[in-house]
């Protein structure tokens, strides 16, 4: 797949604007969701937007002019016979569906839908009783939670699917969909060759796909990949509780990132895009970082990966993402990294899970629990980012030794990472704002050094 031309990404606060006020409207005149809306801030530090699958409006000519105004497109998926489902091409916003025939005010807001990981879970949580619509792990589940006259908040599931009827497979499918979970949770990941460990990877991805379909398969392994990061993050535990208190699960992920040295940077795009992501923009932070990402989407399960390398100022010009780096001796931050822990895609696990939270409260929440974070690396009106203090692994000696041989680390160095190991992953908080799609190239320099392992160890 080639690489397209550099994206740049803009602000529609207009946009947005529309969406939070359709939204405002829903839910200060519906007690129990007003609520719960409470409680998503007190309990879990988010806010309804970051959980927001969709919205429906009463159709009209006025709100197809006003969406198409505000740079809204149709979307040609399956929905309900009454239902248009339009969507913003450069925001991250949800997507809103015009219902036609309704009776009511055109614009009026009719149902809001937010995503869970299991309904089922969220119902019992929140003491609720209803029918689920879709057999049980299928691609599109929907339920109504709480209902006023003619609206209604909707819980749903998605396991990459981009529609709107719910959907019932055959009788067979469920023992498919949780053997593929279990192929991919239970791959062998610990391989003395790590590019023959990418290359089973990427044969395992291949199979996924034809079993399940490329959507699902990657719904599969990305739920896998969350809980192999997870069991050993504690802030990303800590989140998770927290989210779990009110049956919520992980459905306000914004992004994956992945490390990878050069050696199997290829291989990684490839079962990538095996799954069905596409290439986005480049990601470069700087001469003086030494690394660079490819930014991917799937477009399907809306999914965003970082995918990140060392890179030198004369590669990331280039199609990086597809064509193979030449070795170099020098480990920037992203091949040490590596060197200490392991593949993202094997043994390591991602660097970390991007959640949408409020960012000011979950610093302040999070501290309560002694989650602390770092200094913000992007603190903009549209996006705020920052790292939680990361988790530090021991290191096993045979790594350390290859490092040592190849003159990467000195022996100082290395008595120091077999004593106090070294930073592995974090939980990295993130708020946006005005529709902001796009990431901060400016600053990041900055957290790339803090996190470098040589820095942890004063070098």
């Amino acid at each position: 797949m080639s690489q397209p031309e550099d994206i740049r990404w803009l602000c529609h606060p207009e946009a947005e604007n529309y969406v939070a006020g359709h939204l405002e409207q829903f839910t200060s005149t519906m007690a129990p969701v007003h609520d719960f809306v409470a409680d998503l801030w007190a309990q879990t530090s988010t806010r309804l937007i970051d959980w927001l699958d969709h919205l429906v409006l009463a159709g009209g000519d006025r709100p197809e002019s006003d969406l198409r105004a505000l740079g809204f497109e149709r979307e040609e998926v399956e929905a309900g016979d009454q239902d248009t489902v339009f969507y913003h091409p450069g925001t991250m916003l949800p997507r809103i569906l015009l219902r036609r025939e309704t009776g009511a005010e055109p614009a009026t807001p009719l149902a809001v839908a937010i995503q869970t990981e299991d309904i089922g879970f969220f119902l019992m949580t929140h003491h609720l009783t209803g029918a689920i619509e879709g057999s049980p792990v299928s691609p599109y589940r929907r339920a109504v939670a709480w209902r006023d006259g003619g609206r209604e908040l909707l819980v749903v599931e998605r396991r990459g699917h981009s529609g709107f009827v719910p959907t019932t497979m055959p009788p067979d499918y469920p023992e498919r969909y949780l053997r593929g979970f279990e192929r991919w949770a239970v791959r062998p990941r610990l391989f003395d060759d790590e590019l023959e460990g990418m290359r089973s990877t990427l044969a395992l991805a291949q199979s996924l796909v034809s079993d399940l379909g490329t959507d699902t398969a990657a719904w599969v392994a990305f739920a896998a990949e969350r809980a192999h990061w997870q069991r050993r993050n504690r802030a990303g535990k800590v989140q998770k509780a927290r989210q779990d208190t009110l049956g919520l699960g992980w459905a306000n992920h914004d992004h994956h990132t992945f490390r990878s040295s050069r050696a199997t940077f290829p291989l990684l795009i490839q079962v990538l895009e095996t799954f069905g992501f596409q290439v986005r923009e480049r990601f470069y932070a700087g001469a003086q970082a030494g690394w660079g990402a490819q930014v991917m989407e799937q477009p399907v399960c809306r999914f965003a990966v970082f995918a990140d390398v060392d890179l030198s100022p004369e590669e990331v010009g280039g199609d990086f993402a597809h064509q193979p780096l030449a070795p170099r001796d020098e480990l920037g931050t992203v091949g040490l990294w590596c060197a200490l822990h392991g593949e993202s895609m094997l043994g390591a696990g991602l660097h970390h899970l991007a959640a949408r939270l409020g960012f000011d409260q979950a610093t302040a929440d999070l501290a309560e629990w002694d989650v602390g974070m770092m200094r913000p690396f992007s603190d903009f009106p549209y996006l705020r980012q920052a790292f939680t203090r990361g988790e530090r692994w021991q290191v096993a000696p045979q790594r350390l030794d290859r490092l040592v041989t190849a003159g990467q680390i000195d022996a100082s160095q290395r008595a120091r990472f077999a004593e106090e190991g070294a930073i592995g992953s974090h939980l990295e908080n993130i708020q946006r704002a005005q529709g902001f799609k796009g990431f901060n190239q400016e600053t990041v320099s900055d957290i790339i050094r803090r996190t470098d392992p040589r820095g942890e160890i004063g070098a």
